[in-house]
């Protein structure tokens, strides 16, 4: 009869085994993954083996993982066609766990008080996962050299372990758990199937479950390109991305310096935020060797592109035991900036490879790539490249980079100018864009009420200024016109303004920017425009310190309404009067600062009653 070996696990092993099974995993479902990974590993290792030219016991016997549950006898058995191990393996690796590093490891886990340490990584303890759910673990195993015999190893995790010799087991590694009382859903063969789905479904080894084959997608991420096809492509995105439709955008591409990455992304052809369903989570998983480690991940792309789908695989990530977070975090932020790098670069060359597809993303996305440029000082510059924005030098509906922009700049422009206004035909009978039509200075038209922030932490570009028509310092090349006022009639006209509507305005000056509007108010803060005011105001309580400020007004001397005024306040001084704070306020309704206009349309009745009137 077979001698029975009894084995007993030194204290320090023990004490790993506890915080093993009761401290370091945060979710008990784990233990599939991780026996399920152990498989998987076990499988490629015979496959190394194969091609070394070495004698294989049962070398018919394809790879496979074979998974069984038995609700009614609470277990659940993992079975693979792998390399097996022999009497010394089972010992090593299931006995001692690590035995040349437990001192060391226990050391640093008293002194930290915390199980997530560097040395964890080194102990291959994912098998004893297996006892957060068994209160037995039974293993038969046998190696593939053909020289060797099988082996039962069975456990409850407390003291030790048996082993004792078994006949007539076939290449590979059997695991049978019985299940604890509390941890009895795990035989039920719908619990295991969402597990596998979940963390397994790319293992490059078949997985059955209960006789049914499971991971049948492929983890085309880590194929070469020419050799898929766009159907497999577009199945790979309905898979991971819960999306019948086409991508917008697909990019694969690996890595191997600084780090060794295989990644492939996509992007939707509907950006779901705009369609009502609030803030998105990025849906990026992370892999390591085809095995999840985080879903949706966290910290793999910045907040900004979180629109985006799709798998990222890389072996240099140090990760704990339980797979579960990252312990390099300097790492993952190197893995961040490499992938997001890369995929600007993507965006750029696709803007220049196919321009009608990008002006469809950008239409979808661009509050992302604004997000990002307020946000993201690392990525700016490069998200600077990606902006499109209407111009007054294009048809309309046409978009420009601010590439093509500075291109087309005189040699006498030394800034990037833009207007912020609702829509094209507002910004060309807009006040502040009449100077740049007159010197033929090409403005770039924002329509997102987001571009002004934009616009402000972005700042340069290629070195230009990027600065707001509103707030630009340029004149008009010829000031004087005919019929114009005189230099001391237009200051005279000036100061009777600004003693007529007193405390309304701030300053009232001559303007040499207007050509066909008779006035135009400005803010006194150079760093402020009438944008800000409105959004500062509807975001503060104080409601009334902010749209207290006094703008100035700038008006056009050369206008007939300006000589007809200075003409009329000689004769009839409050007629003159209520055409002072017309105009006033019309410049405020160009400038988008009148909130309340009953009182200026009464005045404008008035003033078309004493017009019919005469």
């Amino acid at each position: 009869m077979s001698k029975t070996e009894t084995h007993h696990f030194q204290a320090e092993i023990q004490q790993l085994l506890n915080i093993v099974i009761h401290s370091l995993y945060t979710d008990k479902e784990i233990f599939a993954r991780e026996l399920i990974s152990n498989a998987a590993d076990a499988c490629e290792k015979l496959r190394f083996q194969q091609t070394s030219g070495k004698a294989i016991h049962q070398s018919e016997v394809a790879p496979l993982i074979a998974i069984t549950t038995d609700d009614k006898a609470g277990t659940i058995t993992i079975t693979d066609t792998g390399v097996g191990m022999t009497h010394g393996e089972i010992v090593e690796n299931l006995g001692t766990i690590a035995h040349s590093g437990t001192k060391a490891f226990l050391k640093q886990l008293a002194e930290e008080k915390q199980p997530d340490v560097s040395l964890i990584g080194q102990f291959g303890v994912g098998f004893y996962s297996a006892f957060m759910v068994a209160r037995r673990v039974t293993v038969l195993s046998r190696s593939f050299d053909p020289e060797e015999q099988g082996w039962q190893w069975t456990s409850e995790g407390m003291g030790g372990y048996e082993l004792t010799p078994a006949d007539d087991v076939p290449r590979g590694t059997k695991i049978t758990l019985e299940l604890k009382d509390e941890a009895k859903e795990f035989a039920e063969g719908s619990t295991i199937e969402q597990i596998i789905k979940r963390y397994s479904s790319f293992v490059p080894v078949p997985i059955e479950l209960n006789g049914t084959r499971l991971n049948t997608v492929q983890a085309i991420w880590a194929r070469s390109k020419n050799e898929i096809k766009e159907e497999e492509y577009n199945e790979f995105y309905t898979f991971v991305g819960h999306d019948h439709e086409k991508p917008l955008f697909r990019l694969h591409f690996s890595a191997d310096a600084p780090l060794t990455i295989q990644a492939l992304l996509f992007v939707p052809p509907k950006n779901f935020e705009t369609m009502g369903m609030g803030r998105i989570d990025s849906e990026v998983n992370l892999y390591c060797r085809k095995i999840l480690i985080q879903a949706k991940a966290k910290g793999l792309f910045p907040e900004w592109l979180r629109f985006l789908k799709g798998v990222v695989d890389s072996e240099d990530l140090p990760l704990n035991i339980s797979r579960e977070t990252m312990q390099d975090t300097s790492l993952m932020q190197k893995l961040n900036k490499v992938l997001t790098g890369r995929f600007l670069k993507f965006l750029d060359e696709q803007s220049e490879k196919d321009p009608e597809a990008y002006e469809k993303f950008y239409r979808e996305y661009q509050r992302f790539l604004k997000e990002g440029i307020v946000t993201d000082f690392t990525h700016k510059e490069a998200l600077g490249k990606l902006l499109r924005f209407e111009s007054s030098a294009m048809e309309n509906g046409k978009l420009t980079s601010l590439a093509d922009y500075v291109k087309r700049m005189p040699e006498e422009q030394k800034e990037v100018f833009c207007l912020l206004t609702p829509n094209r035909a507002a910004a060309e009978s807009s006040p502040y864009f009449e100077v740049f039509r007159e010197r033929k200075f090409e403005v770039l038209f924002l329509h997102d009420p987001w571009d002004e922030f934009v616009v402000e932490h972005l700042h340069t570009f290629e070195g230009k200024p990027v600065k707001l028509a509103e707030k630009a310092d340029l004149n008009l090349t010829e000031t004087n016109k005919e019929g114009a006022l005189s230099e001391e009639a237009a200051k005279s006209l000036s100061q009777w303004l600004k003693e007529t509507l007193g405390d309304k305005v701030g300053e009232v000056r001559i303007s040499n920017r207007l050509v066909n509007s008779p006035a135009v108010v400005m803010d006194p803060d150079k760093f402020m425009t009438a944008s800000m005011r409105r959004m500062m105001k509807a975001m503060s309580r104080d409601t009334e310190g902010v749209g207290a400020v006094k703008h100035d007004l700038e008006i056009n001397p050369a206008h007939p309404i300006m000589s007809r005024l200075e003409a009329i306040r000689q004769s009839d001084s409050n007629l003159a009067a209520t055409v002072a704070e017309q105009v006033l306020d019309n410049a405020r309704v160009a400038a988008g600062l009148l909130e309340d206009p009953r009182t200026m349309l009464n005045r404008l009745n008035q003033l078309l009653e004493k017009v019919l009137a005469k």
